[in-house]
């Protein structure tokens, strides 16, 4: 990305990503300012690729989808995405249930298959990566298969804590790993499970942070040693249920009940390479990001809201993003990039999206949260690193340094009016009109 001198882009609810003029100021008294200590290394950002949003994206016409793919996927696009997710099996926003093999006891996987992804998943990224090739993947289940589960149902329940039935499960990720190999597409990175605390009537399966541990460190792990497989073990993705002070009442917090567990085991650790959290996980990310500063951290899906999308909740969307940085994660990642009007799941409930494809204009609605993204990941891409910010508005921004050596500041006004924030950078001031309810991206 070639962006030369300064740049000052807002965005409010009647108009978006705007450009203004960035001058200098004799301004004395200073509300926010960069430290110049750099922090964590920047992955970058994504979304999840699910058979909803591909339906949903295929009902526009050529032109229009082309234009929505580029302003995700391709570099020199909107969101320049460079790291994605995908489900292994059903996610809640599969268009109904399914897994990689519904065998009964077949242990040795001989009925694994992906003839569904090729289908509904595979081309959606093929897209991407014809965009994009440096996109990286990663992958998690929502369920294992029905047969591996007590209660049988995909819903509900927990793995079957059997060494045969471990070992299959162990396997199931490996042969996922090989197929998509087959078709040309490297998955980078696997998550154990999606919402290790759900127990949900989508897709789900409840699991213990010592079952995590003895599932990667004595099965999960050595058969990915022994498949010969580069792809990456990692602790996610980590919730916990609503309301967390009840869960506080009753329970460890997450970093304890799962990150901490695992990780002290010194023979589990040396097969994790990072940590997944989202949703109320974000608890627990501080502390992990403390205790182990030497992993990685994403996080790996972005609170949906409940299908209006509208700039109230993306101001909330915008916390989140700020939050998460702040406290150490190297990528942030939305959940459905594109829906139907509502975004309503196959299990019933609404929530929101980046982009919506309106069926009865056959056209894409470039949502609130697009816009979001935009803010922080259109100028900050793979190799950047968070850097320090001081003063009074340091909890409405976070700022990022470029490869390049760029500094780009990410800030938000949420108050109902105007507000004047003077920043300094290396001692040059600058006066900034915030408008109403608006963020903000300046590259420096």
């Amino acid at each position: 990305m070639d962006v030369t001198g300064q740049v000052w882009i807002s965005s409010t609810e009647n108009e978006p990503w705007v450009s203004h003029p960035l001058e200098a100021t004799t301004a004395e008294a200073v509300d926010l300012a960069f430290t110049g200590q750099l922090h964590q290394n920047i992955e970058g950002f994504g979304g999840c690729f699910n058979e909803l949003g591909f339906e949903a994206l295929n009902l526009l016409t050529d032109e229009d989808r082309s234009a929505v793919l580029h302003s995700l996927f391709h570099p020199e696009g909107d969101h320049r995405f460079s790291i994605c997710r995908l489900p292994i099996g059903a996610s809640d926003y599969a268009l109904e249930w399914y897994s990689l093999n519904e065998t009964d006891g077949d242990y040795a996987m001989e009925h694994f298959s992906i003839e569904r992804d090729r289908k509904y998943l595979i081309p959606y990224i093929r897209e991407a990566l014809k965009l994009n090739p440096e996109l990286k993947l990663f992958a998690s289940p929502w369920s294992p298969p029905t047969w591996m589960k007590f209660p049988r149902a995909y819903n509900y329940g927990t793995l079957r804590w059997e060494k045969d039935i471990l070992e299959a499960y162990a396997l199931y990720f490996v042969k996922f790993v090989q197929a998509y190999a087959e078709e040309g597409i490297t998955i980078h990175q696997v998550h154990v499970q999606n919402e290790v605390v759900a127990d949900q009537k989508f897709p789900s399966c409840v699991w213990t942070g010592g079952q995590l541990l003895e599932f990667i460190r004595d099965y999960l792990g050595p058969a990915f040693e022994q498949h010969g497989l580069a792809t990456e073990i990692w602790l996610g993705t980590i919730n916990a249920p609503e309301p967390w002070d009840e869960w506080m009442k009753k329970k460890d917090s997450s970093f304890d009940a799962y990150a901490h567990t695992v990780l002290s085991d010194p023979e589990a650790y040396k097969y994790v390479k990072g940590v997944g959290y989202q949703w109320a996980g974000k608890y627990g990310i501080q502390r992990t990001v403390q205790a182990y500063p030497e992993l990685r951290y994403m996080q790996t899906e972005n609170e949906c809201g409940d299908g209006e999308n509208t700039w109230f909740y993306a101001k909330y969307v915008f916390n989140l993003y700020q939050h998460y940085f702040t406290n150490g994660v190297n990528a942030y990642i939305y959940w459905n990039m594109v829906l139907l009007p509502k975004g309503r799941s196959t299990w019933g409930w609404e929530q929101n999206s980046m982009i919506t494809v309106d069926p009865g204009g056959v056209k894409a609605v470039y949502n609130p949260e697009f816009y979001v993204m935009k803010h922080f990941a259109h100028f900050v891409g793979p190799g950047s690193s968070r850097i320090g910010l001081k003063g009074k508005w340091t909890g409405n921004a976070v700022a990022f340094e470029t490869p390049e050596g760029r500094r780009v500041l990410v800030i938000a006004n949420p108050f109902k009016e105007s507000r004047t924030v003077t920043l300094s950078n290396d001692g040059t001031h600058y006066k900034l009109e915030l408008d109403a309810e608006s963020f903000n991206t300046l590259l420096l």
